[in-house]
């Protein structure tokens, strides 16, 4: 009799299990964690680009300063100060990033397994096909968004040998060579944003969304 009960209770602990692995539940925990990472990413990207115009502004203002031979000292120390931050902000964002991968995976597998739990084989067909072309259309998303985060941190690096050429024009008094430098960084700047935009909207889309809709854009 003993075993029996034994029995029944590890057939209902395993049953209980398996139902947890499939429950609707662990979905939902899933997308709102996943929705908190997108909106974590986003208030990064924001901080990012306040600290990319800050450092851009702070140039600007060294090279005005280095023309006018006015605050060499000061302005050198807090144009490399504000680059510093903005390099912080990159590998922040980046680990956001490596936080909204993961989250993502999680989601998009926690999906496939609630599908794969239903009984219905149309369901289920439709359902998965809507999945695998949501997650390849976001896993291209993430693609590029890597891509612009790498473009930010080349960006910091950029602007670091800009600030770095300016102690060597301030030297010769010669300014001319460093002014297409600069406009090359100012003008990619917003193209970068745009691409890390692109992948708060994508992201949004996933818990705003039905499955079936995810691909359609």
């Amino acid at each position: 009799m003993f075993k029996k009960i034994s029995l029944l209770l590890i057939v209902a602990l395993v049953s209980t299990s398996c139902w947890k692995d499939k429950s609707p539940e662990d979905l939902i925990r899933l997308k709102d964690k996943f929705k908190s990472t997108v909106s974590s990413f986003e208030k990064k990207k924001e901080t990012a680009n306040k600290n990319v115009t800050k450092g851009l502004e702070t140039l600007n203002a060294l090279k005005s300063a280095l023309e006018d031979t006015k605050n060499e000292d000061k302005e050198f120390a807090k144009v490399y100060g504000d680059w510093e931050k903005v390099n912080k902000r990159v590998v922040n964002l980046n680990k956001e990033y490596e936080d909204l991968k993961e989250h993502a995976s999680n989601l998009f597998n926690a999906m496939e397994t609630q599908t794969n739990s239903l009984s219905d084989a149309t369901s289920r067909k439709t359902l998965n096909s809507a999945i695998e072309k949501a997650r390849t259309k976001y896993n291209g998303t993430l693609a590029n968004t890597s891509k612009a985060i790498e473009k930010l941190r080349l960006l910091h690096g950029d602007a670091v040998e800009v600030v770095k050429a300016l102690e060597v024009a301030a030297a010769l008094n010669s300014f001319d060579n460093i002014n297409d430098q600069m406009k090359s960084i100012e003008g990619r700047v917003d193209g970068i944003m745009q691409e890390l935009n692109l992948a708060v909207v994508e992201s949004k889309k996933l818990y705003e969304k039905k499955i079936t809709e995810l691909g359609e854009d």
